[in-house]
């Protein structure tokens, strides 16, 4: 197990490991135990009862935070014709067809997400091979698949993230920075797992969220009572 730092100890005493805190009060904790020279993320995670590797409980999508996530998403749209200028009024920050995926194949990454219509998807696709280990590989699950390529350039912008339950039945999503109010990072929270509720597999037996934790980058994980929502 690696060694943690002198930082990150100290603030583990703030938090009482055997306990699950409200939402307000976890937050406030988180506060207190962020004590990196930058703005942290702050995330949260699932432990979650189901198996993944049953198809009927895989758990996949995307949504929009109310209050983003504090960082701006560097959106490429793969498109032709008219797609490709509705992509650039929307705000994307590349767009074209051919062009890009020929400089993503000689190692080109400058950016964070993926959008491409379902006509291109044939061509994208070959750049799975580069794509799919980096996890940006657009997916019709998480809406990067579209004919809508406004609507989902303009979600991204403002703060859309993507949800996946690993290997491990665990899902990590960021839900904002260590820089937002309280208050926001609370509403982000609670619309998240509102979300993760919502997408609760049938065939998923027994307890369904059996833990959640908030944390920020360099910080210790702090414990959430999510009993509302069981």
């Amino acid at each position: 197990m690696a060694k943690r730092g002198k930082r990150y100890q100290e603030a583990a005493k703030l938090i009482d490991r055997s306990k699950s805190y409200d939402i307000n009060e976890a937050v406030s904790l988180l506060k207190e135990t962020a004590k990196a020279k930058f703005d942290e993320t702050v995330e949260v995670a699932f432990r979650l009862g189901v198996d993944p590797k049953k198809a009927d409980q895989q758990i996949r999508g995307a949504m929009v935070l109310p209050n983003g996530t504090g960082k701006t998403q560097r959106v490429l749209v793969f498109a032709k014709g008219e797609k490709l200028k509705e992509a650039e009024a929307a705000g994307a920050d590349y767009v074209g067809d051919q062009d890009l995926i020929n400089k993503i194949n000689q190692g080109w990454f400058e950016f964070d997400v993926i959008v491409a219509t379902p006509d291109m998807m044939a061509e994208v696709g070959k750049l799975g091979r580069v794509l799919g280990p980096k996890g940006l590989m657009p997916n019709p699950k998480t809406g990067t698949v579209t004919f809508d390529v406004e609507k989902a350039v303009k979600e991204i912008k403002a703060g859309k993230v993507e949800y996946r339950v690993d290997k491990q039945s665990n899902i990590h999503v960021p839900i904002g920075k260590i820089s937002f109010d309280n208050e926001k990072l609370v509403e982000n929270f609670k619309a998240l797992v509102e979300t993760i509720v919502k997408v609760k597999p049938q065939a998923a037996k027994g307890t369904y969220m059996k833990n959640v934790a908030i944390t920020s980058t360099m910080g210790p994980g702090i414990k959430v009572d999510v009993s509302d929502y069981r």
